[in-house]
């Protein structure tokens, strides 16, 4: 039986590339040694490094001057660090609340500076994403911060916000080379590994230099962004293997496409989830509006609660697993990141199809 991983994270990785980290695992290109006992500063890992910044570089675009840093402490650590980093003497920052990492984020940034919520979707449940025209911008805010997909909701921005001179930031953890961005248009984008790039323990951040040496004062070396990018993230011993990981996910992408393709992979792949749910004549609910449906994350439910537990055992047996929805949200919730085949997106459809028709013919 095929097994299919719909965990929200860490979460499904490409084949292809569980294939070749097995076959390198204990001989790394003839060096005798695994890429988890290499130092982190020998020429054979600098290399993986650098051809891994190089290859993301080029599947984002991104311009020349913003430095690509590989961190650790997961997105939650960054919480912390752009406050410390980005407020560069300002007064206040914007942030907008579309659900519970956005508000993870805002309270975290509390402890080191004043919080304009510019926008919430509260609400509704956060069900929806504010629309631009209702967001109350401070043109003189240090950066506006924003989740482009709330991976726990499954809330997606389709749009990028316009928001003039402020430097826009990104928690891009659950979306990131999912589909094409302008990183230009950025002035922080950062996201953790375990979704969409590999396996947990690396932080990826890609910031605008003209921000970086705005530290401040008492804010911990390791926590400064001038500390990483003036080593080349090497100032300690950086998530090697994580890295090492990351670059072969890059290497899978570019071969499959880049994200132009999997960005296209992913709008059929979320439609065969949605137009489940949209034609079950409401056995299914979905309680995102339908403009910002997530192509990442499905959140869905049966129409009695009661039910749910059951689609749950009988999804697993038939080799659909980790559908079961978050704590706070309950339901069922899959999500469906670059490393899922179409394949297995068709059998949870198509397994959902059957369950609905078995019960609305009792």
């Amino acid at each position: 039986m095929t097994i299919y991983n719909f965990a929200a994270g860490p979460a499904i990785l490409p084949h292809e590339v569980l294939e070749q980290a097995r076959a390198e695992l204990l001989d790394w290109r003839g060096t005798g040694m695994s890429v988890m006992e290499m130092s982190h500063r020998g020429r054979e890992f600098m290399g993986i490094a650098a051809e891994a910044e190089a290859d993301l570089r080029e599947l984002m675009a991104i311009p020349d001057n913003y430095k690509v840093l590989f961190l650790q402490g997961g997105a939650t650590l960054q919480f912390a660090m752009i406050p410390l980093n980005l407020m560069r003497g300002k007064v206040s920052a914007d942030y907008v609340n579309t659900g519970i990492w956005s508000k993870k984020a805002i309270d975290e940034a509390m402890k080191f500076g004043h919080v304009n919520v510019v926008a919430t979707s509260a609400d509704r449940q956060f069900s929806y994403a504010p629309e631009l025209s209702g967001w109350k911008l401070d043109e003189d805010a240090a950066y506006v911060h924003y989740t482009p997909n709330e991976t726990i909701g499954g809330v997606e921005f389709n749009w990028v916000p316009q928001v003039g001179g402020v430097p826009l930031v990104a928690d891009m953890s659950s979306n990131i080379l999912s589909r094409s961005y302008d990183v230009s248009q950025f002035g922080l984008i950062y996201a953790g590994a375990q979704k969409n790039i590999g396996p947990a323990g690396l932080t990826l951040v890609i910031v605008r230099e003209d921000l970086i040496g705005h530290a401040a004062a008492g804010t911990p070396t390791m926590l400064d962004y001038k500390t990483h990018a003036d080593n080349d993230s090497m100032y300690n011993t950086p998530p090697t293997y994580g890295i090492y990981m990351a670059g072969l996910v890059f290497k899978w992408l570019k071969k499959n496409g880049g994200v132009a393709q999997m960005e296209k992979t992913n709008i059929a792949k979320a439609n065969l989830l949605y137009d489940s749910i949209d034609a079950s004549r409401g056995f299914y609910q979905c309680p995102v509006a339908t403009a910002d449906r997530s192509r990442m994350n499905v959140p869905f439910r049966t129409a009695d609660a009661a039910m749910d537990g059951e689609f749950l055992k009988r999804a697993e047996a038939r080799g659909l697993m980790q559908l079961k929805g978050h704590k706070l949200a309950g339901g069922m919730r899959a999500s469906i990141y670059n490393a899922m085949p179409v394949a297995g997106v068709q059998a949870l459809a198509d397994f959902m199809n059957e369950f609905a028709r078995e019960k609305a013919a009792r």
